[in-house]
């Protein structure tokens, strides 16, 4: 039970009808998915005493109209606590999970994500279960005959007609639940003698729900052919050996590899999933991309047979399906994005994050969680050991490495001997780009390439065809925006439309300037788009394809694109940073990243982090067969330390340049940071708001909080939502819990203004 105020919480209200003063227990505390922390107490009826159990929703009357609410059942008393009038609590009208969704460990991490990524219980409990688990998709609610146990015990001693006794037989032998019509179909015979053994007891009628979609799998297992399993390089092999006492053994063991591209980390995974299966346990891997799943999926499939999937381009059914395989133990290893950290496993001995660096495992909607983190804590709540790996780690997880928190386990040689390729970069200042993203190095390494029957991938995180319109009236010189965003349009000329990548708007181009009135507005910048129609022209002779969140909609369209690369099919593959980590296509001879810059000048403390890493990781895509290979590198800033590291591949070298920068600002890894976002209609109101709350923790912050703002969020205007953001800062993460604990039921967001909070935030912007 949680204390509210020094108070527990019953669901009631003073003007309520009392209930029944005489009722004994059991008491249950329920919460809610609703932006309060606090536990309610219901009281169970004698009906439902054996029915409830801690993990379960339940519908339960809510609020002064006793309307009823689903809420998540977090805790069984057996007594009364204390502080409760028995009078007055609400009873709990039905149970709609069972067994329930949520085991203990669940319980405990969720409570554990709630206090730190401040949140309620509820609401990091509903982000666990997938909607189409609690809708219980794909599947049906039917009628079905059961045999008591005792019969099952006994049949063949019973006397019986025939017919009756061979339905018996046959109910009692099946695996699976049989209607009426099954019977019937199986023992030949009609409805009476089955309506006879229920007269007698022997045969019970129960509604239970079935799937009605195939077992995770099952359809695609046959086109997979196994591989023979390599024999581990001596890097692997010394990885494994440094792991497998935390792999034999029941304890929280943290590690983090640290291997360069094509070194063979996946392989030290699978090893190690192998020793954990061996012992009956399971295995949580997750991925950053979902494009990444695919090739991962195969992989995993070829060493383990039938695995488990979860990310978000399955469908309701099939996330159910593999959830409920998942919790029943039919399969041990389980593959998915970043919401797969919460499969529910119930015998989990491992869990391993690929590309731990990876932004896109931060949650951006509450609760707010990051998927490493949330993996860390998972792990060490359910002692088991824990792999993080990575060519470019994240600079808290190399810190946590380098004051041993983690085992940091180096991988620096590529498999077989094979030379990191070689990387040079192509200054933009100097180059002419008649035609668009392709400078004249860069279409003549293609052109080598491709000729040599290579394979070739260019890399531009830009969407679009062009990235900006503007007017050309130098008095004017404004970019279109969006009208419901301070963001520019970008313009898609396949679709014809100008369309905005923050709130997915679109509108129709408009024929001369919004502001002025200037016609010709100018089209600028280049995106993946005009990247595809310009190599489309350079190379008509040859097949390419592009990646990006425009063209891979539909189910299964990474997997068709990634698997013609492979197969030869396509020689260019294009695209945004879902095919800059991960992939491995061993006739990849030359790798392009067309504009470098595109995230190193933001306003965000990580630009340059994430701008190494990217190129980083891009530039491992070529060189993993065997011919060498090489990349090219696009830059109008072809000096600095981020790109010029990435071009050496010295990722401690990028680290000694950066770290000096962080330490200076106590930013992480050597600080900790909560962003406070607020965000409504009217700017004043949401100023003003700010402002306050700025005041009120200004009052209660300790000497190691600072405070930095409010100020107008980088982007100052979402969805016609006005945004400011206040950043607390302190060395550790408890003061600012604290902080924002003793404040936070002081703030009260006045008319429609939001406040959102953003603990160990990845994207300031």
């Amino acid at each position: 039970m949680i204390v509210v105020n020094g108070k527990h919480q019953a669901a009631w209200f003073d003007d309520e009808p009392e209930g029944p003063k005489d009722a004994g227990g059991p008491f249950v505390g329920i919460v809610f998915n609703r932006p309060i922390d606090q536990v309610f107490t219901y009281r169970v009826p004698t009906p439902l005493a054996e029915s409830v159990w801690p993990g379960q929703r339940v519908r339960v009357p809510l609020g002064r109209g006793n309307k009823p609410a689903v809420g998540y059942c977090v805790r069984i008393d057996h007594e009364l606590p204390e502080g409760i009038d028995l009078g007055k609590l609400k009873e709990v009208i039905e149970t709609i999970d069972d067994p329930p969704l949520i085991d203990a460990a669940m319980l405990d991490l969720t409570r554990w994500m709630a206090g730190y990524y401040a949140c309620s219980w509820g609401q990091a409990l509903d982000a666990v279960v997938p909607a189409g688990v609690k809708n219980q998709a794909g599947t049906r609610l039917g009628t079905f005959l059961t045999v008591p146990d005792e019969i099952k015990r006994t049949f063949e001693t019973l006397e019986l007609p025939t017919k009756q006794a061979e339905a018996l037989s046959v109910l009692c032998r099946s695996e699976e639940p049989l209607t009426v019509a099954d019977l019937c179909r199986m023992a030949k015979c009609a409805s009476g003698p089955i309506t006879a053994l229920r007269q007698r007891g022997f045969v019970r009628t129960v509604k239970r729900r079935l799937s009605r979609i195939a077992r995770p799998g099952e359809a695609s297992l046959a086109e997979i052919e196994p591989k023979p399993i390599p024999t581990l390089t001596r890097e692997q092999a010394d990885v494994m050996a440094a792991m497998t006492p935390a792999l034999e053994g029941d304890a929280f063991a943290p590690f983090l590899i640290h291997g360069v591209t094509g070194s063979g980390k996946t392989e030290v995974y699978l090893s190690a999933i192998e020793r954990v299966v061996a012992r009956g346990r399971e295995a949580i891997v997750l991925v950053p991309e979902i494009s990444l799943t695919p090739q991962t999926i195969r992989r995993f499939r070829r060493r383990f047979g039938k695995i488990a999937v979860l990310h978000s381009h399955l469908s309701d059914a099939e996330r159910h399906r593999h959830w409920r395989s998942i919790a029943s133990g039919e399969v041990q290893v389980i593959v998915g994005a970043r919401s797969a950290v919460f499969a529910p496993a119930r015998r989990l001995g491992l869990i391993v994050i690929d590309e731990e660096h990876e932004s896109t495992f931060k949650q951006e909607t509450v609760p707010r969680y990051h998927a490493r983190d949330v993996a860390v804590k998972r792990a060490q709540l359910q002692r088991i050991p824990i792999l993080l790996g990575s060519a470019t780690p994240s600079l808290e997880s190399r810190q946590n490495a380098e004051v041993g928190r983690y085992v940091r386990l180096a991988m620096v040689d590529r498999v077989g001997a094979r030379p990191m390729p070689k990387v040079e970069l192509i200054d933009l200042s100097h180059e002419r780009l008649p035609l668009g993203g392709l400078s004249e190095p860069l279409r003549q390494a293609m052109i080598a390439a491709l000729q040599d029957d290579g394979q070739v991938m260019l890399l531009l995180n830009r969407r679009g065809f062009h990235t900006f319109v503007i007017c050309p009236n130098p008095q004017c010189n404004q970019v279109v925006k969006c009208h419901s965003c301070d963001v520019a349009l970008t313009y898609h000329k396949g679709r014809r439309l100008l369309i905005c990548h923050t709130c997915d708007a679109e509108r129709q181009r408009p024929p001369a300037c919004p502001n002025c009135r200037a016609p010709n507005l100018h089209y600028g910048g280049i995106g993946t788009e005009r990247l595809e129609r310009e190599v489309e022209a350079a190379f008509p002779q040859y097949v390419s394809r592009r990646m990006d969140s425009d063209t891979m909609r539909t189910p299964g369209s990474h997997e068709q694109v990634l698997a013609a690369f492979r197969a030869g099919e396509i020689r260019i593959l294009l695209g945004t940073q879902m095919i800059a980590k991960g992939l491995d296509f061993p006739n990849v001879t030359l790798v392009g990243v067309v504009n470098a810059d595109t995230a190193l000048h933001m306003p965000d403390f990580r630009a340059a982090e994430r701008t190494f890493q990217l190129v980083a990781q891009v530039a491992g895509r070529t060189g993993r067969g065997d011919r060498p290979g090489r990349v090219l590198v696009q830059t109008f800033s072809p000096n600095h330390y981020a790109i010029e590291c990435a071009s050496r591949h010295d990722y401690e070298g990028f680290v000694a340049c950066e770290l000096p920068y962080r330490r200076q600002g106590g930013m992480p890894p050597f600080g900790r940071l909560v962003r406070l976002i607020a965000r409504g209609p009217e700017e004043p109101q949401v100023r003003d708001f700010m402002e306050e709350v700025q005041a009120r923790l200004r009052e209660a912050a300790p000497a190691e909080v600072t405070l930095h703002g409010p100020s107008p969020a980088p982007i100052s205007k979402i969805r016609n939502l006005y945004r400011y953001h206040l950043r607390l800062r302190s060395h550790s993460p408890r003061p600012l819990q604290l902080l924002w604990q003793s404040v936070a039921a002081r703030l009260t967001p006045p008319g429609e203004v939001e406040l959102a909070i953003d603990v160990d935030p990845v994207n300031l912007l």
